[in-house]
């Protein structure tokens, strides 16, 4: 049965977020010039640091004592061995270092990315990067923002006058790397150009921005893009699975582009893998 949830408590679960959000990254902007410990995880290229660590406990563990009816998805328990399960409860989907790899090296695409689904759907997102002091947010039907300013998608509907996020990812398998560049070869002849930040958050919110057109990638996960789902689609754009169908978020992968018409250019284009679901 469908979960109901006033007005009056999704704004008390917004504001309550955002003050989190904004500790946490602080918790990232003190650490990132420091000295780090850095573990892996799937590859030698899958990273994890004290700071990922700290961040979710800080977000699960406040966001759990002021909602303690409300489930958690955060990479890093589930890392940890803990089960992904999204059901129709209040959700707080949580990434609390998107861009680990470049908090490590302090490239300063790093960002807090947290998302509240409600009944499967995105709700309230979340993305904060810390170190250029950039702050998205969205709520579903009232738009979405960026330090108060309002983002609006570009007018782009064709991939030859488009730039193309893509990325490489973490995973180091010939046959996933093969896929990956053949797809960024498949798309750069007919686009602007391809750009990669190391960060699917941050790929997003560049589009959300009409800073760039498009962003398509496989092998991430529901807490790389939930947060950005609805901030892409509040700041008008339109995202989809990489086959154009309706977006599975724990399908580990994703389209998204300033509008329909130019997604639909992409799906024609690129191709993934099956991967184990979230």
């Amino acid at each position: 049965m469908p979960v109901e949830v006033s007005q009056k408590e999704l704004d008390e679960f917004f504001h309550c977020a955002l003050d989190l959000v904004k500790e946490a990254g602080q918790m990232v902007r003190s650490a990132i010039q420091e000295d780090k410990q850095v573990e892996t995880k799937a590859s030698f290229a899958d990273l994890v640091t004290e700071t990922d660590k700290g961040v979710e406990k800080l977000l699960i563990s406040k966001l759990s004592e002021k909602f303690p009816g409300h489930s958690f998805i955060g990479e890093e328990s589930t890392a940890g061995g803990t089960k992904n399960d999204l059901t129709d409860n209040p959700t707080w989907i949580i990434d609390p270092v998107d861009g680990t790899m470049n908090f490590v090296h302090t490239f300063p695409m790093v960002a807090v990315s947290v998302a509240l689904a409600i009944n499967k759907e995105i709700a309230l997102g979340f993305i904060y990067n810390p170190v250029l002091e950039l702050l998205y947010t969205a709520r579903k039907g009232r738009g979405a923002f960026v330090n108060d300013a309002k983002l609006k998608v570009s007018s782009c509907t064709d991939l030859a006058k488009a730039v193309v996020m893509s990325e490489a990812g973490s995973g180091r398998d010939q046959e996933r790397i093969d896929l990956i560049f053949q797809n960024m070869k498949n798309i750069l002849p007919r686009a602007h150009g391809i750009r990669s930040l190391g960060s699917a958050c941050m790929n997003m919110v560049m589009v959300a921005g009409g800073n760039a057109d498009a962003y398509q990638e496989f092998g991430i996960h529901c807490w790389d893009i939930a947060a950005g789902k609805i901030i892409v689609e509040e700041a008008g754009g339109y995202v989809c699975d990489m086959n154009g169908g309706p977006l599975d978020l724990m399908a580990r992968r994703v389209l998204c582009a300033s509008s329909r018409e130019l997604a639909e250019q992409i799906v024609k284009l690129v191709k993934y893998m099956e991967l184990e679901r979230d």
